[in-house]
């Protein structure tokens, strides 16, 4: 009989508790977020798998201390955040610099419908402002609200949904989506 789904606070008790299978399945919840994000920051998958690892070893490390006085998601937000700043300030890695004016030369034309998608949202991800990204990462792909976002990211709740406008306005102009989602080609 297969155990229940445990939610993030329950699965950070577990772990603190010594259930090595709850922090596993913390990991797996929210690998592709912390992964998503380190790719986003930097550019480049061996640096964004690098963050990765790092993000779970701080994260392991920091349990004990993990109040719950946040989500765990707005946590890991945070860690995930700091740990590609610390990394970019240490020099270990760089944020690969793309220009803003020429996002669509920047993908291949060769690519397949999706993953050419997601190559062209990457690319336009890296062309917008680190901060706006920072909050369009914190809201849509963490799922965090507004006001943990501007929690996390130390800004008040309005700088946020204003950096997230100006994130998606971006991403439209720069991945020339028309009015009903599509590709204006």
């Amino acid at each position: 009989m297969k155990q229940p789904q445990r939610d993030d606070p329950e699965l950070v008790r577990a772990a603190n508790d010594g259930d090595v299978g709850a922090f596993e399945e913390l990991v797996r919840a929210h690998t592709d977020a912390v992964y998503a994000h380190a790719y986003r920051f930097f550019g480049d998958i061996n640096a964004a798998q690098d963050a990765t690892q790092e993000v779970w070893i701080k994260v392991y490390q920091a349990l004990p201390e993990f109040q719950g006085r946040s989500a765990v998601s707005t946590w890991l937000f945070r860690i995930t955040r700091n740990t590609c700043l610390d990394m970019l300030r240490a020099g270990r890695r760089v944020a690969t610099p793309i220009d803003p004016l020429d996002v669509t030369g920047a993908a291949s034309d060769d690519t397949a419908g999706d993953a050419g998608s997601r190559v062209d949202l990457q690319t336009a991800l890296r062309a917008i402002s680190p901060e706006d990204r920072d909050a369009f990462n914190a809201v849509a792909l963490f799922g965090l609200p507004y006001a943990d976002a501007g929690t996390a990211l130390g800004v008040p709740a309005g700088t946020v949904k204003s950096r997230v406008f100006r994130a998606r306005r971006a991403l439209i102009a720069l991945l020339s989506l028309d009015a009903q989602g599509g590709v204006a080609r």
